[in-house]
């Protein structure tokens, strides 16, 4: 597995000229790969638009994207605008990080990924915390928007909803219901071989950005 350089954010801080720095260092890193190679690892499906250059064709959340090959340009495919940095960023260090390793369909917590121990406590304030303080004991609230917010039912704890991330990235959201004694607790997992597509870091913006899309569609 391609071991990058650290992702640069602070908690769910992850703009300005840090991020547009290594989106650049990140298109110069990936320019060696082979356009098949990239496709047969991440998922993604590769058009050939000419001698040497081309397009990746893949799913960020539902949303269709494409990225441009040789000079890894992101662009929203039903609009045709730039993705901000952040979501940029996550895209490359996805071709960059990749090793074809597939879903292995069991969930981990974000401190059990490799080198997520450290942002652990502060991953979860900023996703499981945040939704559970919005949800309480309202179940049906969470289930509405989870579904939203395109989430596929599942069986785990009183409601959890699994989501599509990238070709090879799945998240869940799991709910565990409290009581007047004590509160409700939710919590973002990943699929057990998340580290194989995506360092800590990343996987951190990615959870943050699936928290504030459920946020969002809960009104």
């Amino acid at each position: 597995m391609t071991s990058p350089t650290r992702f640069p954010f602070k908690q769910v801080g992850y703009a300005g000229p840090a991020m547009e720095s290594r989106v650049d260092e990140l298109r110069g890193r990936l320019g060696p790969v082979p356009p098949t190679h990239l496709a047969e690892r991440t998922g993604a499906s590769y058009l050939e638009l000419g001698q040497g250059r081309g397009e990746f064709h893949l799913a960020l959340f539902g949303a269709s994207v494409i990225l441009t090959y040789p000079d890894f340009h992101a662009t929203l495919a039903s609009t045709d605008t730039t993705l901000p940095a952040f979501k940029h960023a996550l895209l490359l260090y996805y071709f960059l990080q990749s090793d074809g390793v597939p879903i292995a369909g069991t969930w981990v917590s974000f401190s059990d990924l490799p080198d997520g121990r450290i942002y652990a406590p502060a991953f979860q304030g900023y996703t499981g915390d945040l939704l559970a303080k919005r949800f309480l004991l309202d179940l049906d609230a969470f289930r509405a928007s989870c579904q939203n917010a395109g989430g596929t039912s599942v069986s785990f704890g009183d409601a959890a909803y699994r989501f599509h991330a990238l070709p090879r990235m799945d998240l869940l959201i799991a709910y565990h219901l409290g009581d007047e004694d004590f509160p409700s607790t939710a919590s973002v997992l990943f699929d057990a071989n998340a580290g194989h597509y995506l360092p800590a870091e990343a996987c951190a913006i990615l959870g943050s950005s699936l928290t504030q899309m459920v946020l969002r569609s809960s009104g």
